[in-house]
């Protein structure tokens, strides 16, 4: 007798004794393995939504991980029957990829490390391809939530293509400090093997031929980059928060915090002699992103005061001119890109992404995707906070309806979505760490809000926030609409500008060097403005 499995969606059908992996393969589910399914490399991760209960006890392979995650081909079907076991593996589908200009002008820099040559492909002189054709590379970008990716016709510098999806390594937590702590607990490289898998794939599914992909640049938080690479990160995750190349910079054992990774070691389908690059950290967990972000919006090299604001689970804040930077990170956690909170989700099909209260109280919602709702994304969260405050049913220090029995808001009533208290309390202290942040960097400046040239919004979640809703709570300075520039993936933009130039990677060695480094935990004003933040109202620095 039969078990009706779905995984990602699809329907298989799975014998007493059969074991998810192979149910997946069945009807083309692709789920990362480097042992051939034999539970050595640990990788085939599925995370079990239904029917545990169906499935065999879990095995020694299996200890370290969640309840909710299972190895694929270690959990065998127990039983037959009507039941179901409804999984899916780590990447959950295709997130929302911003396309455009990012608001940014830029001028094309096309300096790639390689070039095509009469005797084939070289790189520093040296002939690393025989073959004339074209010559790829990519640009990466590794989030905490999301990796974007992004393939460039090196010659041109025309973007060929882009793809995204869900950071897989959230079996180890949904936060960097999470990660870090399963990556020191649990040996084996686990965090960095299963994200590797998943990026292979996304490569091999790229147009055009991936062994033609000589240069590939990385850009990631602290933690995900040093991962990435297979670093030892625990010292991220101490004070004073160091990466162990940053250790080492300061020591005088390296010239750069940048990185190089050679393909067969990372098991990319791209050029065996590719370039692997990791992009330099600014400092501490200011990181990679925070440079590339850096390079794309030209922070440091105007005469007026710009902040650029990249808000995540570590949102990055750089902020001055051409003749001081100072830069921080505010460990804001995962709340406003869906994490800890209740009906949260990353911004798939199915996330309501647009929220309004009408006179009579109804809700009224937008979902990507335009399908049945299953969840709240950042931009949707926001909304919510902001029409609450709007309307007076949520005061500033988060109360929901005091008067009122239940202290929530009902988003959708049939798919049982709703906005708690609970989740206004984790979005409170989100805001409260950017907003300290902030506050810390432009009194270190010396520096107010009129001052504020142009305030840089990057991140895909950024882009698609509601400005008043935004400024209503307090997660942005309370500043008119032409001082802000929403410029979306500008880790991804820098990433690529590196990617196409080795000029760029030079410049953004050189501005890096300048920034000065506020740890906000050693501030002595950082509880005050935390405090502050948590509140409901204009932010006015």
């Amino acid at each position: 007798m039969t078990l009706r499995v779905l995984v990602d969606g699809r329907e298989a059908r799975g014998e007493a004794g059969a074991t998810l992996y192979a149910c997946a393969e069945s009807v083309g589910v692709y789920v990362p393995t480097s042992c051939f399914a034999q539970g050595k490399c640990r990788e085939c991760l599925v995370e079990v939504e239904l029917g545990a209960e169906l499935l065999s006890p879990r095995t020694p392979e299996e200890e370290a991980l969640d309840a909710r995650f299972r190895l694929s081909c270690r959990a065998r079907l127990e039983k037959g029957g009507e039941a179901t076991v409804r999984c899916h593996t780590l990447r959950r589908g295709a997130l929302r990829i911003e396309e455009g200009d990012y608001g940014l002008e830029q001028e094309l820099d096309l300096c790639p490390g390689v070039e095509s040559g009469e005797r084939g492909v070289v790189r520093d002189g040296e002939v690393i391809d025989e073959v004339k054709g074209k010559l790829l590379g990519l640009a990466v970008d590794v989030g905490t939530t999301t990796v974007v990716l992004r393939l460039f016709d090196l010659e041109t510098g025309v973007a060929l293509a882009s793809s995204a999806f869900e950071n897989p390594q959230r079996f180890g937590g949904t936060d960097v400090m999470a990660r870090i702590r399963f990556d020191g607990e649990h040996p084996g490289r686990l965090l960095q093997r299963t994200l590797l898998g998943y990026l292979a794939r996304a490569i091999e599914e790229l147009p055009g031929d991936s062994r033609r992909i000589f240069e590939v640049v990385v850009a990631g938080n602290t933690a995900m980059r040093d991962l990435f690479f297979g670093l030892d990160v625990r010292g991220v995750g101490e004070a004073p928060y160091r990466s162990l190349t940053e250790v080492e910079l300061l020591a005088g054992r390296r010239a750069s915090t940048a990185l190089f990774g050679n393909p067969r070691k990372l098991r990319l389908p791209v050029h065996p002699e590719a370039r692997i690059v990791g992009l330099p950290l600014v400092a501490s967990h200011v990181g990679a992103d925070a440079a590339a972000a850096m390079l794309a919006t030209g922070i440091g090299t105007t005469d007026g005061v710009r902040v650029l604001m990249d808000i995540g689970t570590n949102t990055e804040v750089i902020a001055g001119n051409r003749a001081r930077l100072v830069a921080a990170s505010c460990p804001a956690g995962p709340a406003f890109e869906g994490g800890a909170i209740r009906n949260g989700m990353p911004a798939l099909d199915g996330a309501i992404e647009r929220v309004a209260l009408r006179s009579d109280g109804s809700v009224e919602s937008r979902v990507i995707g335009d399908v049945a709702p299953l969840g709240v994304c950042g931009s949707g969260l926001v909304d919510c906070l902001g029409e609450l405050v709007r309307t007076g049913r949520m005061n500033e220090r988060g109360r929901i309806d005091e008067e009122e029995e239940v202290h929530e808001l009902v988003l959708d009533r049939e798919a049982d979505l709703r906005f708690t208290e609970f989740d206004v309390n984790e979005l409170a202290q989100a805001k409260g760490a950017n907003a300290a942040g902030l506050a810390c960097v432009f009194e270190l400046l010396g520096v107010r809000a009129g001052d504020i040239e142009v305030f840089y919004l990057a991140g895909g979640f950024a882009r698609h926030l509601d400005l008043d809703a935004s400024r209503r709570i307090g997660l942005v300075p309370d500043l008119p609409d032409e001082r802000f520039r929403r410029v979306g993936n500008a880790a991804l933009l820098g990433a690529s500008q590196a990617l196409l130039s080795t000029r760029k990677r030079a410049e953004l060695e050189q501005r890096i060097a300048r920034v000065e480094h506020v740890r906000l935990e050693t501030h002595p004003s950082f509880f005050d403005h935390f405090v502050e933040g948590c509140l409901f109202q204009p932010f006015r620095p």
